[in-house]
């Protein structure tokens, strides 16, 4: 079985997004060859809610699908679906925009004011790009935890380990969601689909994440990824790209590590992008932004 080498490491740029977001973004447009079926992964994580306060008012999404998950603090949330509520602690929001949805993400001061939380952009076919919009909010205790060997706890939200389903399924992309907790000193192998984007986000802890332990063995490009020569292990708010291979390979350093493993089928076709919306040609996008104009956007799919 062939161990996935790391193709680069890449550390997020800061970035003001919604009514005044400070958020890292690890990546969005000018990646999104590299990390089909993703289009964008951002890091929102702050004790000061002047940070994120001002949240992602009523916008519009068409053609992806947005993947919401909150570790510490609440986030509101309403769409044209009729769905409202909060995402807490633990729990996740993954939502099939389609043929075309119009939401609002805001955050909530809770606690000690502390919001960690993340989002996935994953792309749509053009076959699926306009199909009815679909909405699943999953609680925490909707996540299974599997314990696996030497004390590797996984929590899945997408995918299958061990013969446990996570409760988000029927995704076109086959993608895997994993928050993964490795303890110290640990050896973990885990098998992937070969063919398929892997990636891992680290959150605690630091790691080996190559078998080699070889810091100048993948790609290391400009301020946006992580400066290796210090030392070989992956710390924190750190994105790890593999190359193609059946199998992954981490050790944890001497606090143990937690990462975010994700994983998807590439689609392989032309990405035509703008603001909040994906499509294949200028063409549909055109369309899309005058379907907004006219207030035609929202598709009546029933």
């Amino acid at each position: 079985m062939s161990t996935r080498k790391i193709n680069r490491v890449m550390k997020g740029k800061p970035t003001i997004e919604g009514a005044g977001v400070n958020l890292k973004r690890v990546f969005a447009h000018e990646h999104a060859p590299q990390f089909d079926p993703f289009l964008l992964f951002d890091d929102f994580q702050s004790k000061n809610p002047e940070d994120y306060i001002k949240g992602f008012p009523w916008h519009p999404h068409r053609g992806i699908e947005t993947i919401t998950y909150v570790l510490t603090g609440e986030v509101e949330h309403g769409d044209s679906m009729g769905n409202e509520g909060v995402i807490s602690s633990g729990e996740v929001q993954w939502m099939t925009a389609g043929s075309g949805v119009i939401h609002q993400e805001m955050p909530r001061i809770s606690g000690d004011g502390t919001l960690c939380g993340f989002q996935l952009w994953a792309n749509l076919p053009a076959s699926h790009k306009m199909i009815p919009p679909r909405y699943r909010g999953i609680q925490q205790d909707e996540i299974p935890l599997v314990q696996g060997k030497n004390g590797v706890d996984i929590r899945i939200i997408c995918g299958k380990v061990n013969g446990v389903q996570g409760p988000v399924t029927d995704v076109v992309i086959d993608p895997e969601y994993l928050d993964v907790m490795i303890p110290a000193n640990t050896d973990f192998k885990y098998p992937v689909k070969s063919g398929h984007t892997v990636m891992a986000y680290v959150l605690t802890g630091k790691g080996f994440f190559d078998p080699n332990r070889d810091p100048y063995s993948y790609e290391i490009e400009g301020e946006n990824y992580f400066d290796l020569e210090r030392e070989a292990m992956i710390g924190p708010q750190t994105m790890v790209v593999y190359d193609d291979g059946e199998q992954l390979h981490i050790t944890s350093g001497n606090d143990g590590i937690r990462f975010l493993l994700m994983s998807g089928k590439p689609i392989g076709e032309p990405v035509a992008w703008q603001g909040p919306i994906v499509m294949n040609t200028k063409e549909e996008l055109r369309t899309a932004f005058e379907d907004l104009k006219r207030g035609t956007f929202i598709r009546d799919n029933e």
